[in-house]
Order: structure tokens, then C-alpha cells, then sequence
């Protein structure tokens, strides 16, 4: 989306001499040992099934409960820090009773035989409404992906992120302080042997922009954003019998452009945006303890719940730039475990934070860190059944002392459905 720099910004940056050295320098590999890869993978698989076929999957999914606190009616079934309220009754009078049934799902997975190996696609949508239908039970696009041999493209989880982390709970949005993203990418496996793998991916740039207390300067209303490289993503995932232990990397570069620019005045700036993405499962018994430590400069957008990538830095000894945008530092921290007490009863406990190192150019009530924390008992009475309570725990900090804690309770059941076609 192209919005001012109070929306989203997208990655690039000013100079595209520099750019196409980086963009050459990450892809040129990847291009040698796509054509080494494509000619080793000519035969068949033998592996492959001899007829296509289809999955078809999904749940219907209530989830009721009641929100001792108050939060962001647009966020009403969901526990996300950010969205509890900046300064006191933001959103009306505490005590809100929520019912729903936005994580509602269903899925299509398909498997067709080539002689390249097995062409796999994937589309799959929920009813969680997001962006511009956020609070509306509507179809949300989660997946529409494609995969032949080492190479998949379309929409798919970010090639940042670890899908293992997250938890089995009850509340849709998560723990805020993990990597969870889904964006649309080119993506290559390297290497992979079981549930070990070495991939790299080129993704959709994109960032959020926080302009603090200079929102309504009329200065800022000409700076729009450019995007001339892609994302840069990848990670190396080493697994076994206990577990597992992946670590993912980001690049990206953050560009806007001031297009009423005079030779006294100009607003226009780049940040360079990076990430490393630490974290493991690590496996006992019957039981699943889930870890993940991420860092980096303007990367919050890749987090599952954190607000802008660049904040405004003021630069008043600059007549020409006295407001700078800069990448600001997140550090995401994530500890849950998965107890599986039996067939019929398993439970989750946890923690999750998220920080922002804030700029000087920020409003007084910029998110600055958040906390998450919740526990359950789930109940399968029989297969493809699940229902159960679980206590939901947030808490926010803003720049200059603002804090303010939400408390709910949860009761949701979901009926799972799954069934072939052909093959």
C-alpha cells in the first residue's frame, strides 16, 4: 500500500546503484544452484503418487468470553497489547462480554505428479477480517501458494518465522513477541533432509511508519514510499528426535521520498531494516516446551504484534532534515509449554513480551512494550472435537509511563473436518 509516511512505508532506498550490487550479490547464487538443482531433478520421483488428488480441510471454531478490561472493539476477541488502550477509557467503560466465529477455516491442498517431482498448492482462507475489515467476520486470504521440487511462490509464512513456536491456545492473534507473518514471496531450498532444512527467500517489502507528534505537519504530507529491492530472507533448520533449533535472518531496506522537496527543505531518508530470529522446540516426553528469542531494527512488522518500524528522530541542528526517520529496535521474547496429559486433556502456560526502543520524535503515547501470558485446559471428547476455558493476560507500556493491564477468560470449541479426493 502507498500511503504517507504515518502509514506504511516500503522498503528501498536512495541509491539504486547499491541496491543492484546487494540484489546481485544475495541472487546470483541462488540463480547458479537453481540451474544445478533444475538438472538434477529432471527424473521422476519415485515417491510420487501415481494419481492427483485433493485435501480438503478446515474447522468451525466459537470462541465466547468475557474482557474484564477494555481494549480495541475492532480487536474485540483477541488479546493484543498494542491494542489495549494508550490512555485511560480509550475505548469506553471496562467489562465487555464477545462472541464469534472469525477463526472459522477451510483449506485446499492439492498434489499432482510431474516429472519434475510432485507439484503441491496450497489455498486457504479463514473469516478473520483484517486492514480495512478488522473487526468483521469476512474471508481473509491465508495461503495461496505453490511448490515443485525446491522452488515455491505466492502467499505462504515468511521464510523468517517458525511456525513450531506457536502454541496451542485458544486465543487467535498469539504471543506477541514471535515472528509470525504471512507475505508473499519467491522462495528456494537449498538443502533439506527430513524436518531439516536451508531455505532463502525474496519477499514483499513493506514497514510501518510512526510520525509521532509531527503527524499533522503539513511538511510530511509529500513524503511517499518506494520499494526497489525485495526483503531478504532466510533460515537454516537443524531437527531431530527432541527437537529442533532454527536460526533465520532478515534484510531489508526502508526508503520514503519527499516529493515537495526545496533545496532549504528536504524530508526524504532511508533506514537500513535487519533481523535474527532464534528458536527451538525442544521435546520431553509427551510434552513440547517452545522457545524463541528475535532482535532487530526496524523489522516490526514481522512480529505478530508490535506497532512501527521507523520512528521520527528530531535533528534540529539540521535546517534542511530536522526530523529524521529511524528503524527502531524490537526485542521479541517468547517461552510456552505444551502439555499433553493424555488423548482426552492437554494444557498451555506462557509468556511473551515484546520492547521498543522509542525515538524522541514520538508521541508521549507510543507503544513502547507489551506482555502476554495465558493458561488452559482443553478437553477432546472425541476425535476431531475440542473444546475448553483458557485465562488470557496482556499488559501495555507507553514512551513516557502510560501503563494499563487486560484480564479475560475464554471458552471456545472447535469441530475439525478433513477428507481426500482421488489419489
Amino acid at each position: 500500500m502507498t500511503r504517507k509516511l504515518s502509514g506504511h512505508l516500503t522498503a528501498g532506498h536512495r541509491r539504486w546503484r547499491f541496491s543492484k550490487s546487494v540484489v546481485v550479490m544475495l541472487t546470483l547464487p541462488l540463480f547458479v544452484a537453481s540451474v544445478a538443482v533444475c538438472a538434477q531433478d529432471t527424473r521422476a520421483d519415485p515417491n510420487a503418487p501415481d494419481k492427483p488428488h485433493l485435501d480438503i480441510s478446515g474447522f468451525a471454531m466459537l470462541d465466547s468470553g468475557y474482557d474484564v478490561k477494555q481494549n480495541d472493539p475492532n480487536w474485540f476477541d483477541t488479546m493484543r497489547p498494542s491494542k489495549l488502550p494508550a490512555f485511560k477509557d480509550q475505548f469506553g467503560k471496562d467489562g465487555n462480554w464477545y462472541a464469534g466465529v472469525r477463526q472459522s477455516r477451510l483449506g485446499f491442498t492439492g498434489y499432482v505428479p510431474t516429472k519434475l517431482g510432485e507439484l503441491k498448492t496450497i489455498f486457504e482462507f479463514e473469516m478473520f477480517g483484517t486492514g480495512v475489515d478488522a473487526g468483521q467476520t469476512t474471508f481473509r486470504l491465508r495461503h495461496a501458494w505453490g511448490e515443485l521440487g525446491r522452488f515455491g511462490g505466492g502467499q505462504y509464512w515468511s521464510t523468517f518465522m517458525d511456525t513450531d513456536v506457536f502454541p496451542n491456545q485458544l486465543e487467535y492473534w498469539g504471543p506477541n513477541g514471535i515472528i509470525w507473518y504471512r507475505n508473499v514471496q519467491f522462495r528456494f531450498t537449498a538443502w533439506s533432509k527430513g524436518d531439516s532444512n536451508l531455505m532463502i527467500a525474496a519477499e514483499r517489502p513493506g514497514a510501518s511508519a510512526d510520525q509521532g507528534v509531527y503527524a499533522d505537519r503539513i511538511e510530511l504530507q509529500g513524503v511517499t514510499p518506494r520499494n526497489p529491492m525485495p526483503d531478504i530472507t532466510g533460515h537454516f533448520r537443524l531437527a531431530g528426535k527432541g527437537g529442533h533449533i532454527q536460526v533465520a535472518g532478515l534484510y531489508r531496506r526502508i526508503q520514503w521520498d519527499d516529493l515537495n522537496a526545496t533545496p532549504s527543505r528536504d524530508l526524504s531518508g532511508h533506514a537500513n531494516g535487519w533481523g535474527v530470529n532464534v528458536s527451538s522446540n525442544v521435546k520431553f516426553s509427551k510434552h513440547v516446551l517452545r522457545l524463541q528469542a528475535v532482535y532487530g531494527h526496524g523489522v516490526e512488522n514481522y512480529m505478530n504484534d508490535a506497532p512501527a518500524d521507523v520512528g521520527i528522530q528530531n535533528n534540529f541542528s539540521n535546517t534542511k532534515t530536522p526530523i529524521l526517520g529511524k528503524a527502531l529496535p524490537a526485542l521479541g521474547l517468547t517461552a510456552f509449554l505444551d502439555l499433553n496429559w493424555s488423548e482426552k486433556f492437554t494444557s498451555t502456560i506462557g509468556y511473551s513480551r515484546v520492547d521498543i526502543r522509542t525515538t524522541d520524535g514520538q508521541a508521549a503515547t507510543s507503544f513502547k512494550s507489551g506482555q502476554y501470558a495465558l493458561t488452559n485446559i482443553l478437553y477432546y471428547p472425541v476425535k476431531n472435537v475440542m473444546l475448553g476455558p483458557e485465562f488470557q493476560w496482556g499488559y501495555r507500556d507507553n514512551k513516557e509511563g502510560w501503563h494499563v493491564p487486560d484480564y479475560r477468560v475464554q471458552f471456545s470449541a472447535r469441530y475439525n473436518f478433513s477428507f481426500r479426493v482421488g489419489g
